[in-house]
């Protein structure tokens, strides 16, 4: 699903990222972890096609994303990746659903379609009562897995999660990790940086990165 090689990535006179080579196969869940500073979290958004690498190659569900130009990029983006992030970033005037639905949205679906299918996943993900609710009448567990909903409406080929329980107490984290595996265990492929050690084990393989390589 993802083959990167050779990714090479600096900040002016310091590089971050110094030659890394990486390979996920479809429908595995992989960690990336390693200390503050290792270059998890650059290689990540890489790998999400949101920054470009100095040097390097990647493909992508067998697309070279690297040579993609301009809307190409984005579309591809909106279409193939999912993101779930450490801060929600729901947006607080819209319903549970609606932000849920908002990708779809501005991929071209129709609004019934993007609510029937909204509310299909906001109710799998347990949320069937709270469709109505706004993020500040939800609980942090709540808003992550409304989070996590609006990265799979659009059937992602690859979901990519920063930290994705880093602010969540320690039953409401166990909960989203079991949504994480049980989407492994319907064929999603995932990729997600975390400092949570139990769950880096968990996953299918764990690479650890210091000083921008994989050691």
């Amino acid at each position: 699903m993802i083959q990167a090689q050779d990714i090479v990535k600096s900040f002016g006179q310091l590089q971050v990222l110094k030659g890394i080579n990486f390979s996920v196969e479809k429908g595995k869940i992989i960690a990336i972890v390693g200390a503050s500073g290792a270059g998890k979290s650059t290689l990540l958004q890489i790998l999400g096609t949101l920054s470009t690498p100095d040097r390097g190659s990647l493909i992508i569900d067998g697309v070279d994303v690297l040579k993609l130009k301009g809307d190409e990029i984005s579309l591809f983006r909106g279409k193939k990746l999912g993101f779930v992030f450490q801060a929600h970033h729901l947006l607080p005037e819209f319903t549970a659903l609606e932000n849920a639905m908002m990708p779809a949205l501005i991929a071209g679906t129709s609004a019934k379609e993007a609510r029937i299918k909204a509310e299909k996943l906001l109710c799998q993900l347990g949320l069937e009562e709270r469709l109505s609710h706004k993020p500040s009448e939800l609980s942090g567990g709540e808003q992550q897995r409304v989070a996590i909903a609006r990265a799979l409406i659009n059937d992602p080929a690859v979901l990519f999660a920063d930290e994705p329980t880093g602010n969540l107490d320690s039953v409401t984290k166990q909960e989203i990790h079991n949504i994480f595996f049980n989407l492994r265990d319907k064929g999603q492929t995932i990729v997600l940086v975390t400092h949570d050690e139990q769950l880096a084990q968990m996953c299918d393989s764990c690479v650890r990165m210091q000083d921008g390589l994989f050691i």
